[in-house]
């Protein structure tokens, strides 16, 4: 993401509970020479543990901690911790003061906005985390019910932007250069975070900042780039865990560009390095020829490839 003009990045969620008890969630903290600006994002409820975690990432070389309060998976409801600890304000200020009062970095939130007809619920509970000691927050814009789907409000976001003495950072949909002037322009923030869209994607950060002087990757450039990414994951994780984990990876480079069920279907057999390139090569085929005659149809696709 760096590389094709990511400004700031955070590392993957950590369950403070698991950083607290268990060595290897440590690794999620690592940071790389191309990290010039990383941050760590807690998920949890329980103020005791918190704080460990908060310790823990204190001896860490990071640039801020981000505590998270906009999750809606169910693996973390069930917990009380993201979306679900934002609906209960008493709890999630007081998870969110022990870990200001205890790093040595800046502390900002990531939520969702609460109400989706009434503005004031979410400015509320912004004011509250500024009274707590935030520095940023960063809202998506749409209620956790709707997880992902569903129009994002910006006029509630434009509103909290308005209404409190702290920078936010607008969240939710953005998928290509339109999506973030969209964004940008109806809710006034200077700062948007891209998240989902990025996924298998890192030409979107290209996109955005070359607006419409960008030009897509070719189906040679995203496989070549597939390849690096898996690469450099087996250096870290190892041949076996790489390719496990790296499936989802994969898939999600391959999503809406065209590659069939079969494509699709032989990443769930990949298990060396050797079957990971005889797979590239395939990619550089490029999809089948009705992908092409599909794009013709829809040239702004946020995930189009370059046919040459």
């Amino acid at each position: 993401m760096h590389r094709f003009g990511c400004r700031y990045a955070f590392a993957e969620m950590v369950d403070a509970a698991a950083l607290v008890h268990g060595r290897k969630t440590r690794r999620f903290l690592d940071r790389s020479d191309l990290d010039e600006w990383l941050g760590v994002q807690f998920v949890g409820s329980d103020v005791s543990t918190l704080i460990e975690a908060t310790k823990i990432v204190n001896d860490v070389a990071l640039d801020v901690i981000d505590f998270n309060l906009g999750c809606p998976a169910a693996k973390v409801a069930k917990k009380c911790g993201g979306a679900e600890l934002c609906g209960r304000s008493d709890e999630a200020i007081r998870s969110f003061e022990a870990i200001v009062t205890h790093s040595r970095f800046p502390v900002s939130a990531k939520m969702r906005i609460l109400n989706d007809s009434d503005v004031q619920p979410t400015i509320d509970f912004c004011q509250q985390l500024v009274n707590a000691g935030a520095q940023t927050i960063t809202i998506h814009g749409r209620i956790k019910e709707k997880v992902y789907s569903g129009p994002v409000f910006f006029d509630i976001l434009s509103a909290v932007r308005e209404a409190v003495d702290i920078p936010i950072v607008a969240n939710g949909g953005i998928s290509d250069f339109a999506t973030y002037n969209e964004m940008r322009s109806k809710t006034g923030c200077d700062s948007v975070m891209v998240a989902r869209g990025a996924m298998g994607n890192p030409w979107l950060f290209k996109a955005i900042h070359e607006q419409k002087k960008y030009i897509p990757p070719t189906p040679v450039e995203v496989a070549e780039e597939l390849e690096r990414h898996l690469f450099e994951m087996i250096d870290y994780y190892g041949e076996t865990l790489a390719l496990k984990i790296g499936r989802k990876v994969i898939l999600d480079y391959l999503r809406g560009r065209g590659y069939g069920g079969a494509m699709k279907a032989r990443v769930s057999n990949l298990c060396t390095s050797n079957d990971l390139v005889y797979f590239v090569d395939d990619l550089k085929k490029g999809p089948a020829s009705s992908y092409w005659t599909w794009l013709e149809k829809n040239p702004q696709d946020a995930r189009r490839m370059l046919n040459i």
